[in-house]
């Protein structure tokens, strides 16, 4: 990776804030290329895990690193590091938002197309064993014009190790899986298949389907769609949770609850498949991107039709490594003939 520093970019833009400092837009000086460049604070006793994390990164559907180097504060001791990254024009969030307000709809196809990224983006993390621990809207980018869709913000981020306890808050609540409201520490990256079922529900409905105002209520928002869980199916979220008294609810068919929006059969099993209690019983990547829902994705025909689409079947060695004997069923034949 080549060398760079602050001087060979032009910022342009503020594009995002947060807890963890600025997102610019800016210009690539050598290259004229756009470029966004995250500045956070770096604690000079410690390494940067999302710096660790996103130099290993190497997938369509996740946002790439270019380059990174170091910036002085206005403190002498103060050091910032800048993250210098490709750059995707918009948000998901930005046009859930856009959508709602123009009171339309995202067409089914781009609906399909957006949702099978997120969950290849996935397969692909959790192949090398990491956790995003905050897929949500916003840290979701997309452009547009080509219909691509990345999964962007590492800094929550984490290898998951068996055996050694993670935080339990973590994730922006609304995207929470339920064993985090239940104070899991040893959970997988299910949780982030959770927070890919929200996001997707979110894309149909144009506003967030576990809208909860703390964590109490957040598992009282899933109970009132899901029913209580049982108490077996409490112990599967955190053992040490068992006993815990809840109301007892009776849960509503995802056809039901999304009744009004006219969804899809296939969609509604896709995501009672994702959006349920046990980690354990939850929807595998690997097994939703086979899911029927997306066979459309899959035929030849949808690859000659005049619709804007990125490469839906480059798996990498790491996906092809989940679970090879599905890997003829992921990458169509059509495909294969096209690319020996």
């Amino acid at each position: 990776m080549l060398q760079q520093s602050e001087k060979d970019f032009t910022i342009e833009q503020v594009v995002g804030t947060g807890t963890f400092g600025m997102v610019h837009l800016a210009t690539d000086n050598r290259t004229k290329e756009k470029v966004a460049i995250k500045k956070v604070y770096q604690d000079r006793r410690y390494k940067n895990r999302e710096h660790l994390i996103i130099q290993e990164l190497n997938h369509p559907c996740v946002v790439m690193l270019r380059h990174s180097f170091f910036t002085p504060g206005e403190n002498p001791q103060d050091v910032y590091l800048n993250l210098v990254m490709e750059y995707v024009p918009e948000t998901l969030s930005k046009l859930i938002r856009q959508i709602r307000k123009q009171k339309q709809t995202i067409p089914p196809t781009q609906l399909k197309l957006y949702s099978y990224q997120m969950l290849r983006a996935l397969l692909y993390l959790q192949a090398i064993g990491i956790c995003h621990r905050d897929i949500k809207p916003q840290n979701i980018l997309i452009n547009l014009e080509t219909n691509v869709l990345k999964i962007c913000d590492f800094g929550s981020a984490k290898r998951l190790v068996v055996g050694e306890p993670n935080i339990a808050y973590i994730c922006s609540r609304y995207y929470r899986a339920p064993e985090l409201i239940f104070g899991a520490t040893d959970y997988t990256t299910q949780i982030d298949m959770w927070s890919i079922g929200c996001v997707i529900v979110e894309m149909v409905i144009l506003e967030p389907i576990f809208p909860g105002e703390s964590a109490q209520d957040q598992l009282l928002q899933i109970i009132k769609i899901l029913g209580t869980p049982t108490p077996e199916i409490i112990k599967q979220m955190n053992p040490a949770k068992a006993e815990v008294k809840l109301p007892m609810i009776k849960g509503n068919p995802w056809s039901k609850v999304l009744g009004k929006h006219k969804p899809d059969l296939l969609f509604l099993d896709l995501i009672s498949q994702m959006l349920t209690y046990s980690p354990k019983a939850r929807i595998q990547p690997i097994d939703a991107l086979l899911h029927p829902y997306f066979d459309d994705l899959r035929k030849e025909e949808f690859a000659k039709l005049n619709i804007k689409s990125p490469n839906l079947f480059d798996f990498n060695k790491q996906e092809l490594s989940i679970r090879p004997e599905l890997n003829s069923k992921l990458i169509p034949q059509w495909y294969q003939k096209l690319n020996t």
